[in-house]
């Protein structure tokens, strides 16, 4: 009895779904490809995938009926949107055989632009760049000035991806300003982005005019391209340290961006959440909001370059809290999220510039030298002018390889020195140590020696103790603590340092804490996961910058390429 009844509310239950899905299709029967179309960009734009995609699963049969070979290529266009990247990239190549069958300049340009933003979209910016460059090759010979800003726009969106927010907005701002060819949601996607951009660059005023227009236009019109906006100004007021204003901006964008699946505006709403809080000192909502990310990121896999500060203050924090088992955790998903991150921005910060960028300036290049031709004069000036910044170029370019090799062997050598247990003086030392002796032996010839030699050795004794217990850490330590801890006078203290030591107790203590940094992070991978400022205090620095400026003046190298090299050889 009980299976009929679960088999007839089973029956019941598909009929009704099967009423609803058949009710939804017979509703847009009478609907034109292009009013279709405008429904699906207005759910998709408004975070909709679900309704969208019912749209384009109609479009698609609406089609193939009517064995409409453009449309069903658009259908399949509309298909891959809210899929995953398989069946994405899929629906593309099908869509790239039957556009075959078409007499249409718009392809293959489409099919490498539409491929560029499902990598893109799937955090394989690699790829995603390539198709860009590709589809931008022919959108070019295709002279279709549709496709060559979507390829350019899409550029840009990478560039702001590595950091380089000038050349983005440069690009954005020229296309928002003159594409009218471009679709309203897509002239929208540029304006949001380039608010971005200026507000990294802080180019603030052009920012708030953008934002204010936005939130003007859509407040009462469109939900979603509002709270957009309502996340951007959240992000204005943190940088204007706004705090206050910012967290309700970015609480307000939170709530409704939460009833979407928009992973990007979720995650980066979150962010900028838990940096207000940072600044406003409530560090448990600022690990609430990015514990929340770790959470989505795991179930969507979506990353983004400010994940590194996300991690780095969740391990802080729960070092903090004593929780050793969440500090444990925060370290293993920064260091997987951060090898990720590190891969993508290394490939496309290689490939950008030699791939667009180089090829950008040289179409430039070549512009300007037809025009010069008018002119011999003004030609040769320019042309050697070029010669000149290219050649000049080029030399800064070896040179800074050069450099770059040389400080990675010189790091090689540190690191190779501590597996040896014997670390070395680097290649910058050695040739300045001719002459540092030099001075250090003027030094002792100056040096009216006050400490008979007995007292010397007891001190230099006392000074093994004080290297081998690492007091040299303590913060604020001084010449006269330090005379005082083995029991001399700062004046005999100074004198055994500078003799023996052939160096000032600055010099000597910097020497110490560099050398024991150099050993403990080629040795100590959870040490290494720390933030810079922490293991400058753990050194017995002040700050940061007096850490890293010592580092550079002992090795000739900075901690940042030490620290490069350590990961590559897997220590």
């Amino acid at each position: 009895m009980k299976i009929k009844f679960l088999l007839l509310f089973i029956f019941i239950g598909c009929n009704l779904l099967y009423g609803k899905i058949n009710n939804k299709v017979d509703s847009l029967k009478n609907f034109t490809y292009e009013e279709l179309q405008e429904k699906f960009y207005d759910y998709n734009y408004d975070g909709k995938p679900e309704s969208s995609k019912l749209i384009a699963q109609y479009y698609l049969f609406k089609a193939k009926k009517e064995n409409n070979p453009a449309q069903i290529a658009e259908g399949y266009a509309f298909m891959y949107i809210n899929e995953n990247e398989e069946n994405a990239l899929k629906y593309i190549d099908s869509m790239a055989v039957v556009a075959k069958k078409l007499n249409d300049n718009i392809y293959p340009t489409r099919i490498y632009l539409l491929k560029a933003n499902v990598y893109f979209k799937f955090n394989n910016q690699k790829e995603a760049l390539n198709n860009y460059i590709i589809g931008l090759k022919y959108a070019k010979q295709n002279n279709n000035k549709r496709q060559i800003a979507l390829a350019e726009t899409n550029i840009a969106y990478l560039n702001s991806y590595i950091g380089k927010h000038h050349e983005a907005a440069k690009i954005l701002r020229y296309y928002m300003d003159n594409a009218d060819y471009l679709n309203e949601n897509e002239i929208e996607k540029i304006r949001v982005n380039l608010i971005d951009a200026y507000i990294e660059i802080n180019k603030l005023d052009s920012a708030n005019i953008l934002i204010n227009k936005g939130l003007q236009t859509f407040k009462n019109e469109d939900s979603y391209k509002y709270n957009q906006y309502l996340a951007l100004s959240g992000c204005y007021n943190l940088k204007l340290k706004k705090y206050n204003n910012a967290i309700n901006d970015l609480l307000q964008a939170k709530k409704y961006f939460f009833t979407s699946d928009d992973e990007r505006n979720k995650n980066y709403t979150l962010f900028y959440l838990g940096e207000s809080y940072k600044k406003i000192h409530n560090s448990t909502k600022a690990a609430q909001s990015f514990v929340q990310i770790d959470s989505l990121i795991q179930k969507s896999d979506y990353i983004f370059p400010e994940l590194r500060e996300v991690y780095t203050f969740l391990v802080d924090y729960y070092k903090e809290k004593k929780n050793k088992d969440r500090q444990l955790y925060y370290i293993e998903r920064f260091l997987k999220v951060d090898q990720l991150l590190d891969s993508q921005f290394h490939d496309v910060s290689r490939e950008l510039p030699r791939r667009y960028d180089t090829p950008q300036l040289l179409l430039e290049k070549e512009k300007i030298t037809n025009e010069l031709k008018k002119n011999k004069k003004i030609f040769f000036i320019s042309a050697g002018g070029l010669f000149v910044a290219l050649f000049i170029l080029t030399l800064l370019y070896y040179k800074s390889r050069k450099t770059e090799k040389n400080h990675r062997k010189i790091a090689q050598d540190l690191i190779q020195s501590v597996h040896e247990s014997k670390i070395k003086e680097n290649k910058l030392q050695k040739e300045n140590s001719s002459n540092k002796i030099t001075e250090q032996e003027n030094i002792k010839d100056k040096t009216i020696n006050f400490v008979s030699e007995d007292l010397a050795q007891t001190i230099l004794k006392e000074l093994e103790i004080f290297e081998a217990k690492e007091l040299f850490l303590s913060k604020g330590i001084t010449l006269s603590n330090v005379a005082k801890k083995i029991k001399t006078n700062s004046k005999y203290l100074s004198e055994v340092i500078n003799i023996h030591k052939r160096k000032n107790f600055a010099a000597y203590i910097n020497e110490l804490r560099i050398d024991y940094a150099i050993n403990r992070l080629a040795t100590d991978k959870k040490f290494r996961s720390y933030k810079i400022p922490f293991i400058a205090e753990e050194l017995g620095y002040n700050n940061e910058q007096a850490f890293t400026l010592a580092f550079k003046k002992r090795t000739g190298i900075t901690l940042s390429t030490y620290l490069k090299e350590i990961e590559k050889t897997g220590s």
